[in-house]
């Protein structure tokens, strides 16, 4: 392994993994000393390995603060959804797999596709600092989004403000679809959250080891085998 990519990713001697946490499809579990397991931990493992150092999971409740922590030495890598927003201060890969968006409307609500919810008057609930939060902010035209920064939040606000629509990944509406006897998932989605791998923009080897990584990891097959390991419902190989 060339020396310089492995000083930039694991200056330390040990490769820092920043993990989301709240991304329920990509950490599905987590070890008896409360390190996360699932696809995203798994594929650091993996980066690591090829490097030659051990992985150590730098853990955060959400994606927004695993970003607001680049450049500050918290950690070497993170795996969170690739968003423009995000790109000021990271180097991303392509995405290695990616997860639709959609709202929950109301039983009476007039919506039909997602396209339809941007439209003046209309409330959103959203949780602050998902990637299709940063999404929606940059590309909603005439609808409000109401942010809450809890799990539950969003879909709490959603019933109790009695809110046009709640934003979300698809596996998480069709979990909390349940919960609202007549409300519906609005077919389509708004985006697809591409979960990639990012450094700081200053590890130019390292970010092209982990182009070439994402690349080979969905070409061989090793990503469809981690999303069939960990049985994850609604994240597909990213294209």
């Amino acid at each position: 392994m060339d020396r310089q990519i492995v000083a930039e990713l694991a200056p330390k001697g040990v490769l820092r993994a920043g993990i989301n946490m709240g991304n329920f499809l990509l950490v599905t579990g987590k070890t008896e000393v409360g390190d996360p397991q699932g696809v995203a931990p798994d594929m650091a493992a993996e980066v690591a390995r090829r490097l030659g150092v051990p992985v150590a999971y730098v853990r955060f409740e959400r994606p927004s603060k695993l970003a607001d922590a680049a450049g500050t030495d918290a950690w070497d890598i993170g795996l969170i959804g690739a968003e423009p927003a995000r790109a000021a201060k990271i180097v991303f890969t392509p995405a290695y797999c990616e997860i639709e968006a959609t709202y929950l409307v109301q039983p009476n609500a007039p919506y039909q596709s997602a396209a339809e919810v941007d439209r003046p008057g209309a409330r959103i609930a959203v949780r602050r600092g998902a990637a299709y939060d940063l999404w929606l902010t940059a590309n909603l035209k005439h609808a409000t989004l109401l942010r809450s920064d809890s799990a539950d939040g969003p879909l709490n606000q959603f019933l109790a403000e009695k809110l046009d629509a709640y934003a979300a990944l698809r596996p998480q509406l069709l979990e909390d679809v349940k919960k609202v006897p007549g409300a519906r998932i609005l077919p389509g989605n708004f985006t697809a959250v591409q979960q990639a791998i990012g450094t700081e923009k200053k590890n130019a080897a390292g970010a092209a080891f982990l182009r070439d990584f994402v690349a080979e990891a969905k070409t061989s097959g090793l990503v469809a085998r981690l999303i069939e390991k960990h049985r994850v419902q609604g994240l597909s190989v990213a294209a």
